[in-house]
């Protein structure tokens, strides 16, 4: 593989990989903004209805056993 071929790959898969690499990080911090905020809402439901939920990640295994 010569040198040519090598800046051929790099430039033709380099950029596009890039743009991945970005729109992924990118969507991982909107995941977590929207996981935080669906959170927040099962929070502030549950307080109205007068329900307990328990937030300890334990219970949760416990429970699916």
């Amino acid at each position: 593989m010569g040198i040519n071929d090598m800046m051929s790959l790099i430039t033709n898969a380099g950029f596009p990989i890039a743009v991945c690499a970005y729109l992924l990080f990118r969507l991982e911090k909107q995941l977590s903004t929207l996981s935080s905020s669906i959170n927040k809402l099962n929070t502030i439901i549950s307080t109205k209805l007068g329900v307990v939920i328990d937030t300890s990640c334990d219970s949760e295994v416990q429970n699916l056993k």
